[in-house]
Protein backbone atom coordinates (compact mmCIF):
# COMPACT_ATOMS: atom_id res chain seq x y z
CA UNK A 1 0.00 0.00 0.00
CA UNK A 2 1.79 3.82 -1.30
CA UNK A 3 1.95 5.82 1.44
CA UNK A 4 -0.91 7.82 0.50
CA UNK A 5 -3.15 5.34 0.27
CA UNK A 6 -2.56 4.15 4.02
CA UNK A 7 -2.41 7.33 5.22
CA UNK A 8 -6.08 8.59 3.40
CA UNK A 9 -7.31 4.99 4.71
CA UNK A 10 -5.88 6.18 8.49
CA UNK A 11 -8.05 9.14 8.15
CA UNK A 12 -11.30 7.87 6.98
CA UNK A 13 -11.54 5.18 9.45
CA UNK A 14 -11.69 7.53 12.61
CA UNK A 15 -11.97 11.30 12.82
CA UNK A 16 -10.63 11.02 16.42
CA UNK A 17 -7.73 8.76 15.49
CA UNK A 18 -6.20 6.92 18.36
CA UNK A 19 -2.45 7.53 18.39
CA UNK A 20 -0.30 6.47 16.29
CA UNK A 21 -2.30 5.89 13.66
CA UNK A 22 1.03 4.45 11.89
CA UNK A 23 3.75 2.28 13.79
CA UNK A 24 7.30 3.43 13.93
CA UNK A 25 7.97 1.01 11.89
CA UNK A 26 5.26 1.51 9.21
CA UNK A 27 6.52 5.29 9.00
CA UNK A 28 9.77 4.26 8.68
CA UNK A 29 8.47 2.17 5.95
CA UNK A 30 6.68 4.79 4.04
CA UNK A 31 9.37 7.57 4.57
CA UNK A 32 12.40 5.08 3.21
CA UNK A 33 10.35 3.62 0.57
CA UNK A 34 12.11 3.54 -3.23
CA UNK A 35 12.10 7.10 -4.82
CA UNK A 36 11.08 9.10 -1.58
CA UNK A 37 12.97 11.30 0.17
CA UNK A 38 14.62 9.82 2.66
CA UNK A 39 15.51 6.54 0.72
CA UNK A 40 18.81 4.97 1.95
CA UNK A 41 21.53 3.25 -0.02
CA UNK A 42 24.65 1.08 1.14
CA UNK A 43 27.57 2.76 1.86
CA UNK A 44 31.04 1.68 2.35
CA UNK A 45 33.01 3.90 4.96
CA UNK A 46 36.93 2.71 5.66
CA UNK A 47 35.82 -0.97 5.31
CA UNK A 48 32.30 -0.37 7.09
CA UNK A 49 29.11 -1.32 5.64
CA UNK A 50 26.28 1.30 6.39
CA UNK A 51 23.26 2.72 5.26
CA UNK A 52 22.78 6.54 4.40
CA UNK A 53 20.78 8.80 3.14
CA UNK A 54 20.10 8.33 -0.84
CA UNK A 55 19.19 12.28 -1.94
CA UNK A 56 20.93 14.16 0.86
CA UNK A 57 24.41 15.69 0.67
CA UNK A 58 27.41 13.69 0.06
CA UNK A 59 29.73 16.81 1.09
CA UNK A 60 29.97 20.46 2.86
CA UNK A 61 30.80 21.46 -0.91
CA UNK A 62 27.57 19.73 -2.34
CA UNK A 63 25.29 21.20 0.73
CA UNK A 64 27.51 25.24 -0.34
CA UNK A 65 26.16 24.65 -3.52
CA UNK A 66 22.51 23.72 -3.10
CA UNK A 67 22.22 26.69 -1.02
CA UNK A 68 23.40 29.04 -3.85
CA UNK A 69 19.86 28.35 -5.29
CA UNK A 70 18.58 30.80 -2.54
CA UNK A 71 20.09 33.41 -4.11
CA UNK A 72 19.09 37.01 -3.28
CA UNK A 73 17.19 35.15 0.14
CA UNK A 74 18.26 36.93 3.69
CA UNK A 75 20.50 33.89 5.59
CA UNK A 76 22.12 35.56 8.27
CA UNK A 77 20.44 38.48 10.94
CA UNK A 78 23.62 40.23 13.11
CA UNK A 79 21.93 43.05 14.90
CA UNK A 80 21.74 45.47 11.77
CA UNK A 81 23.67 42.82 9.25
CA UNK A 82 21.29 41.64 6.88
CA UNK A 83 23.05 38.86 4.67
CA UNK A 84 22.01 36.86 1.84
CA UNK A 85 22.61 33.40 0.62
CA UNK A 86 24.48 34.63 -2.49
CA UNK A 87 26.52 37.71 -0.74
CA UNK A 88 27.35 34.75 1.89
CA UNK A 89 28.73 32.53 -1.01
CA UNK A 90 30.54 34.99 -2.66
CA UNK A 91 32.51 35.28 0.61
CA UNK A 92 33.14 32.00 1.20
CA UNK A 93 34.57 31.25 -2.59
CA UNK A 94 36.69 34.31 -1.77
CA UNK A 95 38.01 32.85 1.46
CA UNK A 96 38.60 29.41 -0.61
CA UNK A 97 40.51 31.02 -3.14
CA UNK A 98 42.51 33.19 -0.67
CA UNK A 99 43.51 29.72 1.86
CA UNK A 100 44.58 28.17 -1.80
CA UNK A 101 46.67 31.31 -2.37
CA UNK A 102 48.01 31.34 1.24
CA UNK A 103 49.38 27.60 0.28
CA UNK A 104 46.39 25.29 2.22
CA UNK A 105 46.23 21.93 0.60
CA UNK A 106 43.87 19.42 0.87
CA UNK A 107 43.64 17.79 4.58
CA UNK A 108 45.35 20.96 6.48
CA UNK A 109 43.51 22.42 9.21
CA UNK A 110 41.96 25.79 9.54
CA UNK A 111 41.09 26.84 12.81
CA UNK A 112 37.83 29.27 13.15
CA UNK A 113 37.93 30.68 16.49
CA UNK A 114 35.14 33.43 17.06
CA UNK A 115 31.71 33.61 18.21
CA UNK A 116 28.61 33.24 16.75
CA UNK A 117 28.99 35.74 13.39
CA UNK A 118 28.73 35.92 9.78
CA UNK A 119 32.61 35.14 9.25
CA UNK A 120 31.88 31.71 11.04
CA UNK A 121 30.19 30.41 8.23
CA UNK A 122 31.98 32.20 5.89
CA UNK A 123 35.39 31.15 7.10
CA UNK A 124 33.77 27.42 7.70
CA UNK A 125 32.62 26.88 4.61
CA UNK A 126 35.80 28.13 2.32
CA UNK A 127 38.10 25.91 4.18
CA UNK A 128 35.50 22.91 3.08
CA UNK A 129 35.76 24.29 -0.31
CA UNK A 130 39.24 24.49 -0.34
CA UNK A 131 39.75 20.99 0.34
CA UNK A 132 40.86 21.85 3.87
CA UNK A 133 39.55 20.16 7.33
CA UNK A 134 37.49 22.33 9.18
CA UNK A 135 38.28 23.31 13.04
CA UNK A 136 36.37 25.10 15.20
CA UNK A 137 37.46 26.32 18.61
CA UNK A 138 35.31 26.74 21.51
CA UNK A 139 35.14 30.39 21.54
CA UNK A 140 34.10 30.20 25.70
CA UNK A 141 38.57 28.76 25.75
CA UNK A 142 40.81 30.40 28.12
CA UNK A 143 44.08 31.48 26.08
CA UNK A 144 46.17 28.45 27.53
CA UNK A 145 43.43 25.86 26.12
CA UNK A 146 42.92 27.64 23.04
CA UNK A 147 46.31 27.30 22.46
CA UNK A 148 45.90 23.65 23.21
CA UNK A 149 43.65 23.15 20.07
CA UNK A 150 45.81 25.08 17.72
CA UNK A 151 48.85 22.79 18.71
CA UNK A 152 46.94 19.62 18.51
CA UNK A 153 44.92 19.96 15.59
CA UNK A 154 48.14 21.53 13.65
CA UNK A 155 46.16 24.11 12.28
CA UNK A 156 48.08 26.10 9.38
CA UNK A 157 45.23 29.02 9.02
CA UNK A 158 43.38 30.57 12.35
CA UNK A 159 40.97 33.18 12.27
CA UNK A 160 39.44 34.90 15.40
CA UNK A 161 37.16 37.48 15.98
CA UNK A 162 39.00 39.91 17.69
CA UNK A 163 37.73 39.50 21.43
CA UNK A 164 39.37 35.97 20.95
CA UNK A 165 42.59 37.23 19.54
CA UNK A 166 43.73 39.46 21.73
CA UNK A 167 42.91 36.54 24.23
CA UNK A 168 45.19 34.37 22.78
CA UNK A 169 47.90 36.52 21.11
CA UNK A 170 50.44 35.79 23.29
CA UNK A 171 50.34 32.34 22.92
CA UNK A 172 50.14 31.88 18.95
CA UNK A 173 53.82 32.45 18.57
CA UNK A 174 53.73 28.61 20.11
CA UNK A 175 51.67 27.31 17.75
CA UNK A 176 54.70 26.47 15.45
CA UNK A 177 52.76 25.11 12.56
CA UNK A 178 50.42 28.18 11.82
CA UNK A 179 51.53 29.86 8.96
CA UNK A 180 48.98 32.48 8.53
CA UNK A 181 46.67 34.47 11.06
CA UNK A 182 43.82 36.77 9.94
CA UNK A 183 41.24 38.37 12.59
CA UNK A 184 37.89 39.73 11.99
CA UNK A 185 36.04 42.30 14.10
CA UNK A 186 38.78 44.30 15.98
CA UNK A 187 38.52 45.27 19.80
CA UNK A 188 41.41 47.70 19.13
CA UNK A 189 44.05 49.66 17.37
CA UNK A 190 47.18 47.70 18.21
CA UNK A 191 48.87 45.93 15.51
CA UNK A 192 48.08 42.74 14.06
CA UNK A 193 51.92 41.55 14.95
CA UNK A 194 52.10 39.78 11.80
CA UNK A 195 48.25 38.71 11.09
CA UNK A 196 46.12 40.43 8.66
CA UNK A 197 43.11 41.76 9.01
CA UNK A 198 40.17 39.59 7.32
CA UNK A 199 38.66 42.65 6.22
CA UNK A 200 41.55 43.20 3.80
CA UNK A 201 40.50 40.01 2.03
CA UNK A 202 36.98 39.87 2.23
CA UNK A 203 35.41 43.57 2.97
CA UNK A 204 33.00 44.08 5.10
CA UNK A 205 29.98 42.30 5.53
CA UNK A 206 28.07 44.73 4.10
CA UNK A 207 30.77 44.80 0.64
CA UNK A 208 29.88 41.14 -0.04
CA UNK A 209 27.51 41.32 -2.46
CA UNK A 210 30.24 42.64 -4.87
CA UNK A 211 32.68 40.35 -4.09
CA UNK A 212 33.08 37.47 -7.30
CA UNK A 213 30.43 35.32 -8.31
CA UNK A 214 30.53 31.55 -6.98
CA UNK A 215 32.03 29.62 -9.46
CA UNK A 216 33.28 26.26 -9.57
CA UNK A 217 35.12 24.53 -6.42
CA UNK A 218 38.52 24.81 -6.32
CA UNK A 219 39.11 20.69 -6.54
CA UNK A 220 36.58 17.96 -5.97
CA UNK A 221 35.96 16.83 -2.51
CA UNK A 222 34.99 13.06 -2.55
CA UNK A 223 32.35 11.83 0.46
CA UNK A 224 34.95 10.21 2.41
CA UNK A 225 37.43 12.49 2.86
CA UNK A 226 37.94 14.45 6.17
CA UNK A 227 35.70 17.48 6.31
CA UNK A 228 36.22 18.55 10.16
CA UNK A 229 37.76 18.86 13.61
CA UNK A 230 35.31 19.15 16.27
CA UNK A 231 36.19 19.09 19.71
CA UNK A 232 34.64 17.44 22.35
CA UNK A 233 32.96 20.15 25.08
CA UNK A 234 33.57 17.39 28.10
CA UNK A 235 32.70 18.76 31.19
CA UNK A 236 36.59 17.13 32.45
CA UNK A 237 40.10 16.32 30.95
CA UNK A 238 41.45 17.77 27.73
CA UNK A 239 39.13 18.29 25.08
CA UNK A 240 39.67 15.40 22.23
CA UNK A 241 39.41 16.26 18.28
CA UNK A 242 36.89 14.28 16.72
CA UNK A 243 37.52 13.86 13.21
CA UNK A 244 34.84 13.27 10.90
CA UNK A 245 34.86 12.62 7.21
CA UNK A 246 31.94 14.88 4.44
CA UNK A 247 28.95 12.50 4.62
CA UNK A 248 28.91 12.39 8.00
CA UNK A 249 28.95 15.60 8.85
CA UNK A 250 26.02 16.49 6.29
CA UNK A 251 23.93 13.17 7.34
CA UNK A 252 22.41 14.78 10.04
CA UNK A 253 20.34 17.43 7.51
CA UNK A 254 18.04 15.09 6.56
CA UNK A 255 18.22 13.13 9.98
CA UNK A 256 16.33 16.64 10.64
CA UNK A 257 14.03 16.65 8.49
CA UNK A 258 12.59 13.04 8.81
CA UNK A 259 12.23 13.78 12.23
CA UNK A 260 9.47 16.34 11.12
CA UNK A 261 8.37 14.26 8.22
CA UNK A 262 7.65 11.53 10.53
CA UNK A 263 6.03 13.11 13.27
CA UNK A 264 3.00 13.52 10.79
CA UNK A 265 2.72 10.55 9.29
CA UNK A 266 2.42 9.26 12.80
CA UNK A 267 -0.35 11.39 13.24
CA UNK A 268 -1.58 9.93 10.03
CA UNK A 269 -1.27 13.14 7.92
CA UNK A 270 1.15 13.30 4.71
CA UNK A 271 4.17 15.54 5.51
CA UNK A 272 3.08 18.73 3.91
CA UNK A 273 5.27 19.68 0.89
CA UNK A 274 8.04 22.61 1.19
CA UNK A 275 6.36 25.99 0.39
CA UNK A 276 8.84 28.25 -1.48
CA UNK A 277 7.29 31.50 -0.61
CA UNK A 278 7.42 31.23 3.08
CA UNK A 279 11.28 31.31 4.81
CA UNK A 280 11.24 30.01 8.12
CA UNK A 281 13.72 31.59 10.76
CA UNK A 282 15.90 30.52 13.53
CA UNK A 283 17.01 32.77 16.69
CA UNK A 284 20.39 31.24 17.43
CA UNK A 285 21.93 30.99 20.42
CA UNK A 286 23.36 27.68 19.82
CA UNK A 287 27.27 27.85 19.21
CA UNK A 288 28.10 27.40 15.67
CA UNK A 289 31.62 25.88 17.32
CA UNK A 290 29.24 23.11 18.96
CA UNK A 291 27.79 20.18 16.16
CA UNK A 292 24.46 20.59 17.45
CA UNK A 293 24.75 24.72 16.20
CA UNK A 294 26.67 23.59 13.23
CA UNK A 295 25.66 20.37 11.76
CA UNK A 296 21.96 20.42 12.91
CA UNK A 297 21.47 24.01 12.68
CA UNK A 298 23.36 25.90 10.01
CA UNK A 299 23.59 23.61 7.87
CA UNK A 300 19.84 22.15 7.72
CA UNK A 301 19.98 26.04 6.84
CA UNK A 302 21.69 25.66 4.27
CA UNK A 303 19.61 22.98 2.60
CA UNK A 304 16.22 24.80 3.29
CA UNK A 305 16.86 28.26 3.14
CA UNK A 306 16.09 29.43 6.73
CA UNK A 307 17.01 32.59 8.11
CA UNK A 308 19.25 32.42 10.82
CA UNK A 309 19.16 35.47 13.30
CA UNK A 310 22.50 35.32 15.38
CA UNK A 311 22.38 36.30 19.53
CA UNK A 312 25.03 37.36 21.17
CA UNK A 313 24.37 35.35 24.13
CA UNK A 314 20.82 34.47 25.36
CA UNK A 315 18.51 37.03 27.30
CA UNK A 316 14.66 35.86 27.10
CA UNK A 317 13.33 39.16 26.57
CA UNK A 318 15.89 40.20 23.86
CA UNK A 319 15.38 36.68 22.47
CA UNK A 320 11.17 37.53 22.56
CA UNK A 321 11.56 40.47 20.58
CA UNK A 322 13.55 38.68 17.92
CA UNK A 323 11.38 36.64 17.72
CA UNK A 324 8.39 39.34 17.29
CA UNK A 325 11.08 41.36 14.38
CA UNK A 326 11.74 38.62 12.30
CA UNK A 327 8.75 36.59 12.84
CA UNK A 328 11.28 33.65 14.19
CA UNK A 329 9.53 29.99 13.43
CA UNK A 330 12.05 28.07 15.88
CA UNK A 331 13.76 28.71 18.98
CA UNK A 332 15.84 26.07 20.82
CA UNK A 333 19.08 25.33 22.70
CA UNK A 334 19.09 23.65 26.03
CA UNK A 335 15.97 23.31 28.21
CA UNK A 336 16.14 26.41 30.64
CA UNK A 337 15.69 28.63 27.44
CA UNK A 338 12.57 27.67 26.87
CA UNK A 339 11.79 27.99 30.65
CA UNK A 340 12.74 31.45 31.14
CA UNK A 341 10.51 32.47 28.48
CA UNK A 342 7.66 30.83 29.80
CA UNK A 343 8.37 32.07 32.77
CA UNK A 344 9.34 36.08 31.77
CA UNK A 345 7.37 38.10 33.24
CA UNK A 346 7.43 40.39 29.99
CA UNK A 347 6.29 37.25 27.71
CA UNK A 348 2.66 38.81 27.52
CA UNK A 349 4.32 41.75 25.37
CA UNK A 350 4.98 40.24 22.78
CA UNK A 351 4.03 38.52 19.51
CA UNK A 352 4.93 34.98 19.73
CA UNK A 353 2.56 32.89 17.32
CA UNK A 354 5.53 32.36 14.66
CA UNK A 355 6.91 29.46 16.35
CA UNK A 356 5.95 26.39 15.13
CA UNK A 357 9.07 24.38 16.66
CA UNK A 358 10.59 24.46 19.79
CA UNK A 359 13.56 21.67 20.11
CA UNK A 360 16.23 21.41 22.75
CA UNK A 361 18.28 18.41 24.24
CA UNK A 362 21.86 18.43 26.13
CA UNK A 363 20.05 18.41 29.67
CA UNK A 364 17.23 16.15 30.84
CA UNK A 365 13.68 18.41 30.57
CA UNK A 366 10.79 18.00 33.14
CA UNK A 367 8.01 16.40 31.71
CA UNK A 368 5.92 19.62 33.06
CA UNK A 369 7.78 21.88 30.18
CA UNK A 370 5.99 20.00 27.15
CA UNK A 371 2.84 20.87 29.15
CA UNK A 372 3.57 24.51 29.95
CA UNK A 373 4.97 24.74 26.61
CA UNK A 374 2.00 23.27 24.74
CA UNK A 375 -0.41 25.38 26.46
CA UNK A 376 1.67 28.71 25.51
CA UNK A 377 2.18 27.65 22.00
CA UNK A 378 -0.43 25.57 20.79
CA UNK A 379 0.90 25.94 17.23
CA UNK A 380 4.19 25.12 18.02
CA UNK A 381 5.69 21.12 17.95
CA UNK A 382 7.93 20.81 20.59
CA UNK A 383 10.93 18.34 20.65
CA UNK A 384 14.29 16.43 21.90
CA UNK A 385 16.91 14.45 21.23
CA UNK A 386 20.23 12.94 21.84
CA UNK A 387 23.73 12.94 20.03
CA UNK A 388 27.09 13.47 21.06
CA UNK A 389 30.17 14.91 18.84
CA UNK A 390 31.31 11.90 18.03
CA UNK A 391 27.85 11.10 16.37
CA UNK A 392 27.90 14.45 14.48
CA UNK A 393 25.32 15.74 16.45
CA UNK A 394 21.78 14.23 16.32
CA UNK A 395 21.27 10.22 16.52
CA UNK A 396 17.67 10.20 18.03
CA UNK A 397 15.19 12.36 17.89
CA UNK A 398 11.20 13.26 18.29
CA UNK A 399 8.76 15.87 18.50
CA UNK A 400 4.74 16.91 18.43
CA UNK A 401 2.98 13.70 20.01
CA UNK A 402 5.64 10.75 19.96
CA UNK A 403 8.00 13.50 22.83
CA UNK A 404 4.63 14.58 24.73
CA UNK A 405 3.88 11.00 25.17
CA UNK A 406 7.33 9.63 26.60
CA UNK A 407 8.92 13.30 27.57
CA UNK A 408 11.80 11.08 29.65
CA UNK A 409 12.67 9.87 26.16
CA UNK A 410 15.41 10.90 23.42
CA UNK A 411 13.69 9.15 21.06
CA UNK A 412 14.33 6.37 18.93
CA UNK A 413 16.75 6.72 15.88
CA UNK A 414 16.34 7.89 12.31
CA UNK A 415 16.79 4.53 9.76
CA UNK A 416 20.28 5.23 8.99
CA UNK A 417 21.52 4.46 12.52
CA UNK A 418 21.78 1.72 14.76
CA UNK A 419 22.04 1.26 18.71
CA UNK A 420 21.88 -1.12 21.56
CA UNK A 421 22.32 -1.29 24.79
CA UNK A 422 24.98 -3.68 26.15
CA UNK A 423 26.40 -5.37 29.46
CA UNK A 424 29.88 -5.13 30.96
CA UNK A 425 30.91 -7.79 28.36
CA UNK A 426 29.50 -6.02 25.66
CA UNK A 427 26.24 -8.48 25.22
CA UNK A 428 23.16 -6.76 24.03
CA UNK A 429 20.27 -6.54 26.84
CA UNK A 430 16.76 -6.92 26.52
CA UNK A 431 14.64 -4.51 26.10
CA UNK A 432 14.29 -2.50 28.95
CA UNK A 433 17.71 -3.40 30.86
CA UNK A 434 20.25 -0.88 31.44
CA UNK A 435 23.43 -0.73 29.61
CA UNK A 436 25.52 1.88 28.07
CA UNK A 437 24.64 2.84 24.98
CA UNK A 438 26.57 1.96 21.70
CA UNK A 439 25.63 3.57 18.09
CA UNK A 440 26.41 2.52 14.89
CA UNK A 441 25.52 4.67 11.90
CA UNK A 442 27.44 6.88 9.09
CA UNK A 443 27.50 10.22 11.00
CA UNK A 444 29.83 8.22 13.53
CA UNK A 445 33.23 10.43 13.57
CA UNK A 446 36.15 8.34 12.58
CA UNK A 447 37.93 8.57 16.11
CA UNK A 448 40.38 10.98 18.18
CA UNK A 449 42.48 12.95 16.33
CA UNK A 450 46.42 11.99 16.77
CA UNK A 451 44.95 9.85 19.75
CA UNK A 452 44.82 6.36 18.86
CA UNK A 453 44.52 4.45 22.46
CA UNK A 454 41.46 7.01 23.25
CA UNK A 455 40.07 5.80 19.62
CA UNK A 456 40.56 1.92 20.63
CA UNK A 457 38.82 2.45 23.37
CA UNK A 458 36.13 4.75 22.55
CA UNK A 459 35.67 3.02 18.40
CA UNK A 460 34.95 -0.77 18.60
CA UNK A 461 34.03 -2.33 14.70
CA UNK A 462 32.11 1.27 13.73
CA UNK A 463 30.48 1.31 17.07
CA UNK A 464 30.34 4.15 19.35
CA UNK A 465 30.66 3.55 22.84
CA UNK A 466 28.86 6.21 24.06
CA UNK A 467 29.81 6.58 27.55
CA UNK A 468 26.00 6.65 28.47
CA UNK A 469 23.94 4.49 30.60
CA UNK A 470 20.31 3.95 28.56
CA UNK A 471 17.24 1.58 27.95
CA UNK A 472 15.41 1.09 24.93
CA UNK A 473 12.30 0.07 24.69
CA UNK A 474 9.79 -2.15 23.24
CA UNK A 475 9.43 0.13 20.27
CA UNK A 476 12.66 1.34 20.13
CA UNK A 477 12.27 5.03 21.87
CA UNK A 478 15.77 5.32 24.07
CA UNK A 479 15.88 7.04 27.39
CA UNK A 480 19.63 8.14 29.13
CA UNK A 481 19.11 7.23 32.49
CA UNK A 482 23.22 8.80 33.16
CA UNK A 483 26.55 9.14 32.22
CA UNK A 484 28.26 6.01 33.54
CA UNK A 485 30.95 8.20 35.49
CA UNK A 486 28.50 10.05 37.12
CA UNK A 487 26.31 6.93 38.92
CA UNK A 488 26.44 7.79 42.40
CA UNK A 489 26.88 4.35 44.77
CA UNK A 490 25.98 4.86 47.94
CA UNK A 491 26.81 1.77 50.21
CA UNK A 492 26.43 -0.69 47.37
CA UNK A 493 23.18 0.70 46.06
CA UNK A 494 23.21 2.90 42.41
CA UNK A 495 21.81 6.12 42.31
CA UNK A 496 20.94 7.51 38.75
CA UNK A 497 20.75 11.20 38.95
CA UNK A 498 18.69 11.21 36.19
CA UNK A 499 15.99 9.86 38.32
CA UNK A 500 15.86 12.10 40.86
CA UNK A 501 16.32 15.35 38.34
CA UNK A 502 13.63 14.21 37.08
CA UNK A 503 11.48 14.11 40.25
CA UNK A 504 12.79 17.10 41.01
CA UNK A 505 11.72 18.91 37.91
CA UNK A 506 8.13 17.67 38.35
CA UNK A 507 8.35 20.35 41.82
CA UNK A 508 6.49 23.64 40.52
CA UNK A 509 8.80 25.33 41.98
CA UNK A 510 12.27 24.47 40.14
CA UNK A 511 13.69 25.29 37.02
CA UNK A 512 17.40 23.61 37.02
CA UNK A 513 18.51 20.48 39.03
CA UNK A 514 21.30 18.35 39.42
CA UNK A 515 22.32 15.63 41.42
CA UNK A 516 26.11 14.70 42.31
CA UNK A 517 28.24 13.01 44.59
CA UNK A 518 28.95 14.08 47.97
CA UNK A 519 31.49 11.94 49.57
CA UNK A 520 30.98 9.73 52.97
CA UNK A 521 33.68 8.09 55.09
CA UNK A 522 31.33 5.18 55.22
CA UNK A 523 28.83 4.78 52.58
CA UNK A 524 31.32 6.07 49.83
CA UNK A 525 28.87 8.75 48.29
CA UNK A 526 25.79 9.98 49.38
CA UNK A 527 23.30 12.04 46.40
CA UNK A 528 23.75 15.79 46.85
CA UNK A 529 21.52 18.26 44.76
CA UNK A 530 21.75 21.65 43.48
CA UNK A 531 18.87 23.45 41.89
CA UNK A 532 17.70 26.89 40.64
CA UNK A 533 14.04 28.08 41.64
CA UNK A 534 12.06 29.56 38.81
CA UNK A 535 11.28 33.39 39.24
CA UNK A 536 9.51 34.31 42.14
CA UNK A 537 8.90 30.77 43.34
CA UNK A 538 10.33 29.58 47.27
CA UNK A 539 11.01 26.64 48.43
CA UNK A 540 13.52 25.30 50.80
CA UNK A 541 15.84 22.21 51.49
CA UNK A 542 13.14 20.66 54.22
CA UNK A 543 10.44 20.87 51.16
CA UNK A 544 12.66 19.38 48.29
CA UNK A 545 13.96 16.64 50.53
CA UNK A 546 10.61 15.69 51.55
CA UNK A 547 8.80 16.02 47.79
CA UNK A 548 11.66 13.44 46.77
CA UNK A 549 11.32 11.23 49.49
CA UNK A 550 7.66 10.58 48.78
CA UNK A 551 8.77 9.68 45.33
CA UNK A 552 11.48 7.83 45.31
CA UNK A 553 13.61 5.27 48.19
CA UNK A 554 14.73 6.70 50.67
CA UNK A 555 18.49 6.33 49.96
CA UNK A 556 17.96 8.12 46.64
CA UNK A 557 17.04 11.36 48.79
CA UNK A 558 19.51 14.12 48.31
CA UNK A 559 21.07 14.91 52.17
CA UNK A 560 22.01 18.27 51.05
CA UNK A 561 20.48 20.62 48.66
CA UNK A 562 22.18 23.91 47.98
CA UNK A 563 20.04 26.54 46.01
CA UNK A 564 21.32 28.85 42.91
CA UNK A 565 20.31 32.40 42.36
CA UNK A 566 20.90 31.57 38.14
CA UNK A 567 20.95 28.77 35.80
CA UNK A 568 23.52 26.01 36.51
CA UNK A 569 26.93 26.41 34.91
CA UNK A 570 26.75 24.46 31.72
CA UNK A 571 29.65 23.64 28.79
CA UNK A 572 28.73 25.20 24.84
CA UNK A 573 26.62 21.52 24.27
CA UNK A 574 24.61 22.42 27.23
CA UNK A 575 25.73 20.17 29.95
CA UNK A 576 25.64 20.51 33.40
CA UNK A 577 29.33 20.89 34.80
CA UNK A 578 29.04 18.59 37.43
CA UNK A 579 32.69 18.65 38.51
CA UNK A 580 31.82 22.62 39.34
CA UNK A 581 28.59 21.82 41.53
CA UNK A 582 30.72 18.88 43.78
CA UNK A 583 32.93 21.77 44.25
CA UNK A 584 30.48 23.88 45.93
CA UNK A 585 30.07 20.98 48.83
CA UNK A 586 33.33 20.62 49.84
CA UNK A 587 33.47 24.68 50.08
CA UNK A 588 29.99 24.07 51.80
CA UNK A 589 30.30 21.05 54.19
CA UNK A 590 27.52 20.59 56.23
CA UNK A 591 28.39 21.68 59.57
CA UNK A 592 29.95 25.07 58.19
Amino acid sequence: MTQAALLSNEADADPIKAWPAVSLAESQTLLTAPGAMFEMEAWQRDGLNVRAWKNGPKSLVELFFAAQAFGERTFLVNEAERISFDAFGRAAMAFARHLVGAGVKPGDRVAVVMRNLPEWPVCFYGAALAGAVATPLNAWWSAGELAYGLKDSGAKVAVFDGERYERARAQLPGCADLTQVLVCRRTGADPLDGALDLLDVLGAPSAWAALPAVDAPPLTIAPEADATLFYTSGTTGNAKGVAACHRAVTTPVLTSLYSVARSFVRRGEAPPEPDSAVQKAYVVSIPFFHVTGCFSLLNVAMATGIKLVLMRRFEPEACMALIEQERATSIGGVPTIPWQLLEHPARPKYDLSSLDSITYGGAPAAPELVRRMDEAWPQARSGTGWGMTETCATFTHHMAEDYARRPDSCGPATPVGDMKVVDGEGNALPPGGVGELWVYGPHVARGYWNKPEATAKTFQDGWLKTGDLARIDEEGFCYIVDRIKDVIIRGGENIYSVEVEDVLYTHPAIMDAALVPIAHRTLGEEPGAVVTLKPGATADEAELKAYVRARLAGFKTPVRILFRHEPLPRNANGKILKPELKRLFEAAPANA
